[in-house]
């Protein structure tokens, strides 16, 4: 049975992070773990998810994706080109985004700390505007073939330069909201967007063009969340100076 076969596979995957936790409970902090009952049902549990996670990427995810991008490949006009190809990359970098809990439970977070300062939904927008850009280009660079160093390079450039210039509270987060857009939801119909459009674009590898993409979804969502940041602080020092010229 194949989920057997996941179960097993994952189990295997999971002892390594066990034998630490637990190794350096039981060896190091020397204590009992409090409800171990509990604690070892949650592991079962993870373990369980975990599995049909993985399971459902191979059977459902992963078939779509690539079954949609060999779809709007073969939607090529003349005259537009592989726009449908854009504007379906741009919808689905922006709702995978919102839908991915990791930045969900981040902006949370960042909420409750800055004292309401940083909006769960603004934050959430800023990083999937973010992540649909960065998609849509890289599946541009797909089509096109542009070696994908340029694009990376000249984008941690501006990153660089936005550090410098965009409110300091904001930095780290921008730097966080990167890494949370590589979660459950959307990386696997990124990957399999990516695959796809590889595999079915004449010229193209899919080693060496199909893969990549992700790295764009990290990396634009730091440039509009610090952006968004420096919107903010640029509109409420406005809505200060007309306030005081009144």
């Amino acid at each position: 049975m194949e989920l057997l076969e996941v179960f097993i596979g994952t189990i295997r995957d999971v002892i390594p992070i066990a034998v630490i936790i637990f190794g350096f409970q039981f060896l190091v902090i020397r204590k009992k773990i409090p409800s171990l009952p509990k604690v070892l049902f949650g592991f079962l549990l993870v373990i369980l998810g975990l599995s049909f996670f993985l399971l459902g990427l191979e059977k459902a995810l992963f078939p779509v994706g690539r079954l949609m991008a060999e779809q709007l490949t073969a939607l090529r006009d003349p005259n537009t080109g592989f726009m449908w190809v854009y504007l379906f990359a741009f919808a689905i970098g922006a709702s995978t985004t919102i839908a991915e809990p990791s930045l969900i439970a981040v902006a949370i977070k960042a909420n409750e700390v800055s004292g309401g300062a940083i909006g769960v939904w603004g934050l959430r927008i800023a990083v999937a505007l973010g992540v649909a850009v960065g998609i849509t280009l890289g599946s541009w660079r797909i089509v096109t073939g542009y070696p994908i160093h340029w694009f990376i390079i000249a984008g941690y450039v501006v990153v660089v330069l936005q550090t410098y210039i965009a409110p300091k509270i904001i930095v780290p987060l921008a730097f966080d909201s990167g890494g949370v857009t590589t979660s459950t939801v959307t990386v696997p119909l990124v990957a399999a967007l990516g695959l796809g459009l590889a595999e079915n674009i004449p010229g193209r590898s899919a080693l060496i063009d199909g893969f990549g993409l992700i790295a764009f979804a990290s990396l634009f969502p730091m440039m509009t969340v610090m952006a968004y940041a420096q919107f903010a602080e640029w509109n409420a020092k406005r809505k200060y100076l007309i306030h005081d010229e009144e």
